[in-house]
């Protein structure tokens, strides 16, 4: 393998790592259901923690409560993989 191949692929492999570990320190909020539901996400799609309004467990309905957790965290990882792509 030529040699100046080899560096670029070493320094592109750098700049990955680097991305990547940048990416792990940003954080986006998505929220449902009027803040309902708050979940926190890094640009890995890690999430880092969901926030559950007293309101919305005091609901009768869990059906409601389960759509509004799985759209907050759906529109977290959009988020997320929005900022991977910048």
């Amino acid at each position: 393998m030529d040699k100046a191949l080899f560096r670029q692929a070493q320094q592109l492999q750098a700049k990955l790592a680097k991305a990547q570990q940048e990416l792990s320190n940003i954080t986006v909020t998505a929220t449902s259901g009027g803040d309902a539901v708050k979940v926190v996400i890094d640009g890995c799609q890690k999430i880092h923690s969901i926030e559950i309004s007293p309101e919305a467990i005091a609901a009768e309905d869990i059906e409601l409560l389960q759509d509004l957790i799985m759209t907050a965290v759906n529109e977290a990882i959009i988020k997320s993989q929005e900022l991977a792509n910048k």
